[in-house]
């Protein structure tokens, strides 16, 4: 089958434990598929060329610049937004409670990015130094908290965990 870029294909995929199906053009971002075809606006976009982070989400439990990667691709794969990190009722994780505690965010637009980061090696964060755990969270970029209450949630978060 042909598929050329503006032409629309139907995609079934995996979204915080949801099987999801969904007919999107073929340029379509996962982002947007997201944001906009599955109403999940939890993930944001800063930058769009992946370089801020904010549009982070895990693929296969592996963190992915959704902005990069066209929803096509995520066909057949678990995708977790960080809508799927609070419990059914709407509790919030614990990494999201410590965020909320340490003072982990400001105005919120990275929040998303650093959580589903964080939430891949946050449980082993209790032993981890500054150094690392700012290694562990290269590349994503706030503009407000200067790291300081992100590195002491995510530190919080592993010890509780």
């Amino acid at each position: 089958m042909d598929v050329g870029p503006g032409d629309r294909v139907a995609i079934s995929l995996t979204v915080n434990g949801v099987q999801r199906d969904v007919e999107v053009e073929t340029r379509r971002l996962l982002s947007d598929a997201l944001r906009h075809d599955l109403g999940l606006t939890g993930t944001h976009v800063g930058c769009e060329h992946g370089v801020c982070g904010c549009c982070t989400v895990l693929v296969d439990d592996r963190p992915v610049r959704s902005c990069l990667m066209f929803a096509v691709q995520a066909a057949g794969h678990e995708v977790k937004t960080v809508e799927g990190l609070a419990g059914p009722d709407g509790e919030l994780s614990p990494l999201q409670q410590a965020f909320k505690e340490h003072h982990g965010l400001q105005c919120g637009f990275c929040t998303p990015g650093f959580l589903m980061l964080a939430s891949t090696f946050y449980e082993r964060a209790g032993e981890m130094s500054d150094k690392e755990i700012r290694e562990a969270l290269g590349g994503q970029l706030c503009r407000c908290t200067g790291y300081v209450g992100i590195v002491n949630a995510v530190r919080a978060a592993g010890k509780s965990a």
